[in-house]
């Protein structure tokens, strides 16, 4: 009797206990479902559930076109005629580039056919070519997370911009903003030892942690031989272009660049009087102004005008000549080739062709000759008008915009001044503002 209850205790009580594994089994087992439920998410990117489709990622090879790919991944040949003939303003099929990532969505069933293309121009910018139904092309831009960001630095003894803003993690692309906004002012290849900058301005991010690159420079400071220089953006909606104005409102742009490449080395100069020994000693005027820089090296237009010649002829190799006025004209010889056409219309600083070799050259560099009155005048000596100061009726506005600027310039801190606490540096280059997106 004893032995029997003993069984029938010991029964329940492993049936009890596998009751309650099996309870926190079947507990483990839901809350591992609701987990898994709670994390599998759709791929939502695009505009498009990826999920949806065969997802096709490849880069733009040599000898690929887009008819060629699309046919691949058959799509008829009608819709990919529809393309080039009338999307080429939304999407030109001929200019897809080497090396730009892209996208095929395809269908999931046994036909695996390509419903959807999305080319990636940049990180941020891409076309859509949507070929269900009836063709659609658009183009669209990622969401974009944008962090205000500060940067400042004090060039040492043979030190250079590049290094001190390479050294803090900054974008390369902010040296090169600094050289084009104070391109008029101050020279960037004279640099002293001392000199300052400050600079405001924006990182891009992608689903908030991917970097995507920086936005303009807001505000700048540069001191330079003892002089302060403020830069600070106004955006010009009619003229589709952002400019940059100095504390007082007066335009930091000149009417004319002062070299046509951003980074190079004057290597000789307008002569009337020049002598060269492989002639003689003869007298043989320079009339150009040279600047030495490798091949390829962009050669920039140093005003807005019109392209009157873009050719080749002679000793002057390729070259482009931009009528600015009335007044002015300048021309730009021994390119390696020419980024223009007779009749084009070329803001200052656009890419009108590269340096190159060509014609009677010694070495890469452009000959930059400066007309003034029909007659070439050496760019160096003449006195050339400044751009045109803000309008009045606009200073307003804009001093009462750019005071809380100029405040949060004056206190950014040089990594180097002693004044600046270890809990300075610390927070130094933090983002300011809350981020925004867009």
């Amino acid at each position: 009797m004893m032995r029997t209850f003993w069984g029938i205790f010991v029964l329940a009580f492993w049936a009890a206990a596998c009751n309650d594994a099996t309870s926190d089994s079947a507990n483990a087992g839901a809350g591992a479902a609701e987990q898994l439920l709670v994390e599998v998410k759709p791929r939502l990117e695009y505009g498009f559930n990826l999920d949806d489709f065969t997802v096709v990622a490849d880069t733009v090879r040599n000898g690929d076109s887009f008819g060629e790919l699309m046919l691949q991944n058959k799509v008829e040949y009608p819709k990919i005629a529809m393309v080039a003939e009338r999307f080429k303003d939304t999407f030109d099929v001929r200019r897809i580039r080497v090396g730009k990532p892209y996208l095929i969505l395809k269908s999931k069933d046994t036909a695996q056919t390509a419903q959807v293309f999305i080319y990636q121009e940049d990180p941020i910018n891409y076309t859509v070519i949507d070929f269900r139904d009836s063709v659609v092309a658009y183009k669209n831009r990622k969401k974009i997370l944008h962090i205000e960001r500060e940067a400042s630095g004090i060039i040492p003894q043979g030190g250079s911009l590049s290094q001190v803003i390479d050294m803090q993690g900054v974008d390369y692309r902010m040296t090169l903003e600094l050289s084009q906004i104070y391109a008029w002012s101050i020279d960037f290849s004279k640099l002293d030892a001392g000199d300052k900058f400050r600079i405001i301005f924006d990182e891009k991010y992608i689903h908030d942690s991917i970097y995507a690159g920086t936005g303009p420079i807001k505000a700048a400071y540069f001191q330079h031989k003892g002089k302060d220089f403020y830069a600070f953006a106004n955006r010009n909606d009619s003229l589709n272009i952002t400019e940059y104005y100095d504390d007082a409102a007066e335009n930091l742009r000149s009417t004319f660049l002062r070299m046509p490449i951003q980074f190079g080395r004057l290597s000789s100069r307008y002569n009337l009087k020049r002598r060269i020994q492989y002639y003689g000693y003869k007298v043989r005027p320079h009339k150009g102004t040279d600047y030495a820089a490798p091949i390829g090296t962009p050669i920039l237009a140093t005003a807005d005008g019109v392209v009157t010649e873009s050719t080749r002829r002679g000793g002057n190799g390729k070259y482009v000549k931009i009528r600015h006025n009335e007044t002015y004209s300048t021309q730009y010889l021994h390119m390696k080739a020419q980024n223009v056409k007779k009749g084009e219309y070329v803001r200052q600083g656009d890419v009108i062709g590269w340096i190159g070799m060509t014609g009677n050259t010694g070495g890469p560099h452009v000959c930059y000759r400066f007309w003034k009155n029909g007659r070439q005048v050496d760019p160096l000596r003449e006195e050339l008008p400044a751009a045109e100061p803000l309008a009045e009726a606009l200073q307003p506005a804009y001093f009462q915009r750019i005071g809380p600027l100029k405040e949060q310039l004056d206190c950014i801190p040089f990594d180097t001044e002693e004044e600046a606490t270890p809990e300075d540096l610390i927070t130094f280059n933090q983002p300011k503002h809350a981020p925004t997106k867009n």
